[in-house]
């Protein structure tokens, strides 16, 4: 999964909220990899187009979740739909390659941030085994986490995120020495980006 680039998946924030809604009506859970769920979640499926869907569990859901089958009613990324676009496996494959299959993320409460403050589509940056919230402004972004960067000295810089785009992030030196804090902000590529503390704050 090395080869595999960082994608942008973009999503209806109104389809991802029914989504959201379905799983926070539930009392039981898909289990994930490690067992049994006991909270509302959202599972990202790469397989018949590449899909956000509820894991909860109500009378009409299978507890097995599968890549070959998916439902219209389903959170579809934007051109990866089976039912609407017809190049969808191309899409599919330019965002990851040949892999498929499932990821239980813990991205539901973030997302509903961002829903919450009124935003009409949902943009999920993933590099083949990781997921993460992504949008276009950094007003946006659920900001709070710290950041590591190549140096190209051969190091690293921890760094807070100041502002991004789809290609590239602004990012200002936080945590090293006085010198290298002391610099002004800078660009670097989205994919250069190394989250140090996975959970963030709105």
């Amino acid at each position: 999964m090395k080869d595999i680039p960082m994608a942008i998946l973009k999503f209806s924030a109104s389809a991802v909220a029914a989504q959201i809604a379905h799983a926070r009506s539930c009392s039981t859970f898909l289990p994930n990899w490690n067992g049994p769920v006991d909270k509302p979640a959202l599972i990202l499926i790469v397989g018949n187009g590449v899909h956000l869907r509820s894991n909860g569990i109500d009378g009409s859901t299978t507890r097995i979740v599968t890549t070959e089958q998916s439902d219209p009613s389903f959170a579809f990324a934007n051109g990866i739909n089976p039912f609407r676009d017809s190049d969808w496996m191309a899409q599919r494959q330019m965002a990851f390659r040949d892999l498929t299959g499932q990821f239980y993320t813990d991205i539901l409460d973030d997302v509903q941030t961002l829903i919450d403050r009124g935003q009409g589509a949902i943009r999920l940056a993933t590099d083949g085994h990781s997921i993460r919230v992504f949008v276009r402004r950094a007003s946006d972004f659920l900001i709070g986490g710290t950041y590591e960067v190549p140096s190209g000295l051969g190091g690293t810089f921890r760094v807070v995120l100041k502002d991004a785009c789809d290609t590239f992030a602004i990012v200002q030196n936080c945590g090293n020495c006085e010198d290298f804090d002391a610099l002004q902000p800078y660009r670097v590529p989205l994919d250069a980006l190394m989250e140090i503390e996975d959970r963030r704050a709105a």
